[in-house]
C-alpha cells in the first residue's frame, strides 16, 4: 500500500470522527446560540474536518484515482460503527443491508 493511499485512509477515519464530534455537539442544549456554534466539540469537529480535507488533497497528488471511491465509501461503514460505539445507536437490518451493498460495490469494483 503506497503512502498516498494510507494518507487517504487516515483522512477518512479523521472525517468519520469529526462527524461523531459534530453529532455529539448537536445533541446538547446550549445556553445561547453563540455557544451552540462555539464550543469544544464544534471547533474540534470542524478542525478535524479541515485536517481531513487537507490530507485528502495531499493524498490525491499521489494517487491515480482508481482507489479513491472505494476508500471514501468506507467512511459510511466507519460512521455506522462509531455511532454504535459512542451513542449506542442500533445497527438495524436496514443499516447492515446498506453496508453490505457498499461492500459488494467495493468487491465488484475490484474484480
Amino acid at each position: 500500500m503506497n503512502s498516498s493511499l494510507m494518507i487517504l485512509v487516515l483522512s477518512v477515519f479523521i472525517a468519520s470522527f469529526s462527524q461523531i464530534l459534530l453529532k455529539k455537539s448537536a445533541g446538547k442544549v446550549y445556553s445561547s446560540s453563540l455557544r451552540e456554534y462555539l464550543n469544544l466539540y464544534v471547533i474540534c469537529g470542524y478542525g478535524m474536518m479541515f485536517l481531513s480535507m487537507f490530507l485528502t488533497v495531499l493524498a490525491y497528488r499521489g494517487l491515480d484515482f482508481s482507489n479513491v471511491p472505494v476508500v471514501e465509501s468506507l467512511g459510511y461503514v466507519i460512521v455506522m460503527f462509531l455511532g454504535y460505539l459512542f451513542f449506542g445507536e442500533r445497527v438495524t437490518k436496514r443499516k447492515l443491508l446498506g453496508v453490505m451493498v457498499i461492500l459488494c460495490g467495493i468487491f465488484v469494483y475490484y474484480r
